[in-house]
């Protein structure tokens, strides 16, 4: 981050690789967020006491840099010039949107941590520079909507994302709304929207949502192998459990009627 105040650039690590790269080179240039900014060292400290913590649990990163300028006359080393780029891209155009919340975001990876669609899939599923719940906000907001359409919908709004978060963002709500965008402006292909309707109907009426499961189960006896559902020319990447012999449903109604 920068710090207004004195235009103090702040790097935090725990490699020292960043350390070494800006004493080395003779030119250092440091490319910012424009949400990246504290207005004074008040302020960065707050911002780098919730880091460290949320990130690795730390009180403090092992490195954490200061650089306010080229290097002094009686530096050993440092770079002779500094300069400071702020990036926009497209960050100002979420102010006043339902989105601007994602730009508190401090890159501390909690939500990552906590997310169990990230820890199954990891990071280069995303095929963003931003991973996991914010960079499924982020990631369509910044580079595209319609690249990343389908980042969105890898949650499953369980919300312990928005609990770790230490700024409180509340990713699933956007992660929502993204959805919802989507669908109003059509991006969705049609056989998926079809489909989302079809399913959308049965649930809504829970005797015709019976009789579906009914024959979805019956349907489905010739391709179960091995307690495994083994659709032919099929390959979902992964074996898939068949439907359960009774819903849910049913196991309620049979455990009151056992009460009784």
């Amino acid at each position: 981050m920068l710090i207004a105040e004195t235009g103090t650039l702040v790097l935090v690590e725990n490699e020292g690789n960043a350390r070494l790269t800006t004493s080395a080179p003779a030119v250092h240039v440091a490319v910012v967020g424009i949400e990246k900014m504290a207005r004074t060292w008040a302020d960065a400290a707050v911002w780098l006491s919730l880091l460290a913590r949320s990130a690795t649990g730390q009180p403090m990163s092992i490195y954490t840099s200061f650089i306010t300028g080229p290097a002094r006359a009686a530096d050993p080393d440092g770079p002779q010039e500094v300069h400071f780029v702020l990036l926009d891209n497209g960050r100002r155009q979420l102010l006043g949107t339902p989105y601007e919340e994602a730009l508190q975001c401090i890159r501390c990876g909690a939500c990552l941590n906590a997310c169990p669609v990230y820890r199954e899939a990891g990071g280069h599923a995303y095929g963003s520079p931003y991973s996991g719940p914010i960079g499924a906000v982020i990631s369509p907001l910044l580079f595209g909507r319609d690249e990343y359409e389908a980042l969105p919908h890898a949650s499953s709004l369980c919300g312990a994302c928005k609990d770790v978060c230490p700024v409180r963002i509340d990713l699933p709500r956007m992660l929502i709304q993204l959805r919802v965008d989507g669908v109003r402006a059509g991006r969705l292909p049609w056989a998926e929207r079809t489909a989302e309707r079809m399913v959308a109907r049965l649930l809504r009426r829970p005797r015709l949502w019976a009789v579906a499961t009914r024959l979805g189960r019956i349907g489905q006896r010739p391709f179960v192998q091995n307690g495994r559902l083994r659709p032919p020319r099929v390959d979902f990447g992964r074996d898939l459990p068949p439907l359960a012999a009774k819903s849910f449903s049913q196991l309620w109604h049979e455990g009151l009627q056992g009460e009784k």
